[in-house]
Parts: structure tokens; sequence; C-alpha cells
């Protein structure tokens, strides 16, 4: 008995508006004898877009052509504010360019002796030049010199105010500051090794330097969500930028070395009315190799 392969096609139509997505599903089989071919099936749906105002993030600075308009992310992450905020918010995150420490793999931590490199002069030149089509409601920066002189030198030339927090200082490392990481490996073995491989447990003069980190962290978010505005710039350090991003993303301080940040890096938070957070950028370095400006 002869064998027929026939196909049964299905095709999914959207009614939203153009350009839209059909698509066709087709299934192979086999029958004897007697066929009978299934009809085209056509499944009509109707999706509506439309959300509350409150809900949706600003759309000027939004490419959707690449980001496929899915801006809507209501109830999806936790509030760092736990109340309604004035209106959705930017918030751009920049680490300080290369210090002096940095260069000398030494721990900086909260200490002010470390200061730009002339190479960290010329990373912040190239992160001024990057953001120069950006508007920004105000500047938050840590008052330690390495960050405060990175700060300075981006926010050159604008009218806004330049503030700076202590929320947004370095992580204190106390008697490691100022040690290079080969010495203080050395001369603090056991403490050095739980500080690099189990950070959220890393005990020193009575205090869990990482877990107050990830308090500062909730304290700096809400200040700066809760702050009139749209659009903020940050200039602060690797270890309480770490903070800000995991806590962002509800991830506790065991994630401490989950991510890393270049010097000059910049990270991208978008924020709707109900404080929750979508990250946009993560270590964005295209303006340090190249004169890449972030759109405006």
């Amino acid at each position: 008995m002869a064998k027929v392969v026939f196909l049964s096609t299905t095709t999914i139509m959207c009614s939203l508006p153009s350009p839209c997505i059909s698509i066709t599903i087709s299934r192979s089989s086999t029958a004897s004898s007697k066929l009978h071919l299934p009809l085209t099936h056509r499944i009509h749906c109707s999706i509506s877009t439309s959300h509350p105002a409150t809900d949706k993030l600003p759309t000027s600075s939004t490419d959707f052509s690449v980001s496929g308009g899915a801006y809507d992310f209501t109830k999806a992450t936790t509030s760092l504010t736990n109340e309604l905020i004035s209106s959705s918010k930017k918030v751009t995150l920049l680490r300080h360019g290369l210090s002096t420490w940095n260069a000398e793999s030494r721990i900086q931590g909260s200490s002010d002796l470390s200061v730009l490199t002339e190479a960290g002069v010329e990373q912040a030149e190239r992160c001024k030049k990057a953001l120069e089509n950006i508007y920004f409601d105000q500047c938050l920066a840590s008052p330690i010199s390495r960050a405060k002189q990175t700060a300075e030198i981006i926010w050159q030339g604008r009218e806004k105010p330049l503030v700076y927090i202590d929320p947004l200082k370095e992580i204190s490392l106390y008697h490691l500051e100022g040690l290079r990481n080969v010495d203080a490996k050395q001369i603090y073995q056991e403490e050095y090794k739980i500080w690099r491989e189990d950070p959220a447990n890393f005990l020193m003069n009575g205090r869990y330097p990482v877990r107050d980190l990830w308090k500062a962290a909730r304290d700096c978010w809400k200040e700066i969500l809760l702050s009139p505005g749209e659009s903020f710039l940050v200039v602060t350090h690797k270890s309480i930028l770490r903070a800000l991003t995991c806590t962002a993303l509800g991830l506790g301080p065991e994630r401490f070395r989950s991510l890393d940040i270049n010097n000059g890096g910049i990270c991208v938070f978008n924020f709707n009315t109900r404080g929750e957070a979508m990250l946009e950028g993560l270590n964005l370095t295209a303006h340090m190799y190249s004169d890449h400006v972030y759109p405006g």
C-alpha cells in the first residue's frame, strides 16, 4: 500500500500595528489509502499595549529597533525605595579613572592618598567626551580624591550642581589599605584569602565591610531615586559600584566578585516609578578605546 507524505500548515497572525510577524508551522505525517487534508487554520490575536503612564520609562532616548520596545517591567524586580517616586529615572554609574594605587596594584579602600595618574586624567577626559550629548539633572560623586577629580573633569562646563555624598565612598579596609596586593597576601594570609574568596564573611575590626557596603548602596539608591530630576550621573569606586549594581538586581553580598568594572567603565540603570531597576548597560568601555559618544 502506497504511503503519502502531507503537510499540515498553521499560520499565526497578530493584529499588532505593522510591522508584524506571521509564523508558519509545518508538520509532516504519513497516511495510507484515503487522505483527508486539513484546512489551514488562522489564529488571530489582539494584544493591548496600553499601560498606566506611571509604569513607563522615558522613551525619548530608547532605541526600540534595538530593544524591541520591551521597556515595561512592572513588578518584575524589587523596589529600592518601597514607595512611589516622582518620575521614572535613568542613572549612569561611572568608575573613576586610573589612580596611582591602581597602577601600583595597592589596596585602596577608603584611603584618600591615591590620586589620578596622567592616564587616569586622560580617561576622565574620554568619559567627558563620551557623555557630552547626555543631559543630567545632577552629578553625585564620592568625595574621595580619585573619584572627585574624575567627576570635576567630566562635569566641567555644566551648569547643574556637582554634589559629593558620603554613601558613595569606597569600602574601608583598615590596615590593608596602602599595601600592595602581593604583600597583603603574604602578611595577612588568612584574612586576605577570606577577602578575596568569601567577601561576604570577611571580618575586620569587628565589622563586615562588604555587608556594610551593601547597606551604604541601598541608602545611596534611596538618596538618588528620591531626588528631583530624571537623569543622574554617579561617579565613584569599583567596590561601591559592585554593591550598587548587585543591590539594584537583588543580589546579596556573596555576589560581590561576580562582576567587574574597569576604570572609566559605565553602567546604566533605568527605574520605573515604583523604584524597580532594569540594567541597560554593564561596564561599557567603548569610549575608552575610541572616540565613541553615547547618544543623548
